[in-house]
């Protein structure tokens, strides 16, 4: 048994990163890979037959691991923050999303049950594929990051209760019952897990941490035993992951828990995505063409419509509206369970497990694409999305002291942008700070300083920022692209500004010197160099690298009293 599970998962990976590096090879993104590797083992074009429960086992320890790290990166202020939003949101897309679905389901012929249950599956975006995604970017410490995340779990709960409404339509039980008392289990589940993170967490991560192996063992169990918990309860294991990790998100060892646990969330998750694409079913849909590409349009580009609606009543700007909207343009894997579950009840007939299906595999492959190129989207059709812009004051936009004049305008703060806007500060030049996290925005207007939330690869911005003025230009993202489209903004209105720029590949900081950057830094190369100097300055005299070392524990503990912390090495950034 042991031997034969082996051999399959073996071959499983195997196959798996075959499609990978076919899919690198093509330069897509490899989630799509995941998901036809699944596909292809799901076909029977190979003699594998791992038990179901062992895959999904192994894919669900993926999910709650993945959760489990955006917990660790949220806090009760972030939720503060965008709970509003979030719960409005959510909310409003599965009403609006719902009825819009159910609508075009009974035009199109379908029996009212069963457009009752298209609509629900069709109402539901993929949290995982978003996360997933969102982390990916480097993206999770945005707005719309924030706001996406705020929604999507929204829908997670609202999931929760659908399912557990018709699993008691299909039992007999009684639905009133049924979800009063889950409420008193959530509450009562809650007030025990927030009790342990504010008094038995906090000292006892403090003498695990003393060793790492302990440390990662700890987080592990820690999030894999309330993901249990909260599934032995009735409700489902992403909950109590994510809550897992908001316990810890507090722990001034998050990061090093973060970086520990990326590679598990890694492996597993590639199994989660071939156990997704091993459970799709494609008999009987020729019939149903049509129907699957009106039902995938109306995901890939009316969900995201009616999000940006929504945020738009909020008063958030079209940018983050229009970002935060793509995230919901798929249906999620619940939607393939609660149609299984549908057939399986004898509700609906088995050809609407296959439509549905088959409008995942488009809806999921399409916006997937959407979100990673959703920069380069958005600048080109922003200004056909006038529609979607609240004409006040957005909340996510800050009114300027003037709009031009500024000598020196730096885009992004932390890390590098800190001991930049210190330079700044003390040449004494009127300054601006562009920056997407909306704490460093409060933190800095808070200090008096002149900011501004936004991206620098928004060319909306970019034309409202005036340069003609600017004597230097310098921006800490890391990102070519972002870059180049800067430099050459710039420099369509002024030849004389000075450009700094940050790149992490040698080939890239050479195009952008080309593109017309003065001065490219490279962080990995900046710390040897600057090593180097000081050996070459104090050679073998012990007393000056006393003096060097005094220096840097002053600047040590004064960024650490303002919680930056070093980003954790790897080795793609080699």
């Amino acid at each position: 048994m042991f031997e034969n599970i082996f051999y399959e998962l073996s071959l499983i990976i195997v196959i798996a990163t075959l499609v990978a590096a076919f899919t690198r090879l093509l330069k897509q993104p490899l989630i799509i890979g995941y998901i036809f590797a699944g596909i292809v083992i799901g076909a029977g074009l190979f003699t594998i037959s791992v038990s179901e429960g062992v895959m999904e086992t192994f894919a669900h320890i993926g999910v709650a691991i993945l959760l489990f790290m955006v917990g660790l990166n949220l806090n009760p202020k972030v939720i503060k923050d965008v709970g509003k939003v979030a719960v409005i949101t959510g909310v409003g897309q599965v009403i609006f999303t719902s009825l819009g679905g159910f609508l075009i389901a009974l035009a199109m012929g379908f029996s009212p049950i069963a457009s009752i249950y298209i609509a629900v599956a069709l109402t539901f975006s993929s949290t995982i594929i978003i996360m997933k995604l969102v982390s990916d970017k480097g993206d999770l410490e945005t707005l719309y990051g924030k706001i996406s995340i705020g929604f999507l779990l929204v829908q997670d709960i609202i999931a929760v209760f659908a399912l557990m409404i018709i699993s008691s339509l299909s039992g007999g039980g009684d639905v009133f019952t049924l979800i009063t008392t889950s409420i008193l289990k959530v509450i009562a589940l809650l007030a025990v897990v927030f009790y342990f993170s504010l008094f038995l967490l906090p000292a006892f991560t403090k003498r695990i941490a003393k060793s790492q192996e302990f440390l990662l063992l700890f987080s592990l169990c820690w999030c894999l035993a309330l993901a249990t918990v909260f599934s032995v309860f009735g409700f489902s294991i992403e909950v109590g992951a994510l809550l897992a990790g908001i316990t810890l998100a507090a722990s001034p060892y998050r990061f090093e828990i973060n970086s520990k646990m990326k590679p598990l969330r890694d492996f597993f998750l590639v199994l989660f995505f071939i156990v997704l694409g091993s459970q799709m079913v494609f008999s009987d849909i020729t019939p149903y063409i049509p129907q699957i590409i009106i039902f995938s349009a109306f995901i890939l580009i009316g969900n995201p419509i009616i999000v940006m609606l929504l945020m738009k009543f909020l008063r958030y700007t079209k940018r983050t509206s229009f970002k935060a909207g793509l995230t919901v343009a798929q249906i999620s894997e619940f939607s393939l369970i609660l149609i299984a579950l549908g057939v399986r009840v004898g509700h609906i007939p088995t050809h609407i497990l296959s439509v549905v299906t088959v409008v995942g595999l488009i809806t999921i492959t399409g916006s997937t694409y959407m979100i990673l190129y959703s920069d380069k989207i958005y600048n080109k059709i922003s200004k056909y999305l006038g529609i979607f812009e609240y004409k006040g004051k957005k909340i996510d936009e800050q009114k300027l002291e003037s709009s031009e004049g500024y000598e020196a305008i730096l885009f992004g703060y932390n890390r590098i942008g800190y001991d930049l806007l210190e330079s700044l500060k003390g040449i004494k030049k009127k300054h601006l700070v562009v920056d997407y996290n909306p704490d460093t925005i409060n933190k800095l207007t808070k200090e008096g300083v002149q900011c501004r939330y936004g991206d620098a690869n928004d060319l909306e911005l970019l034309n409202d920022l005036d340069f003609r003025k600017a004597k230097m230009v310098i921006s800490t993202v890391p990102d070519f692209e972002t870059n180049t489209l800067l430099i050459k903004h710039i420099r369509e209105t002024n030849k004389k500004t000075i450009i700094i720029v940050v790149s992490l590949q040698i080939d890239e900081a050479l195009q952008l010197y080309g593109t017309g950057a003065d001065y490219v830094l490279m962080p990995h190369f900046l710390g040897g160099h600057h090593a180097s100097t000081i050996i070459g300055k104090y050679r073998f005299s012990h007393a000056k690298f006393q003096q060097e070392k005094q220096k840097q524990l002053q600047y040590l503990k004064k960024r650490k009293e303002q919680k930056h912390e070093h980003p954790v090495h790897e080795k793609n950034h080699n």
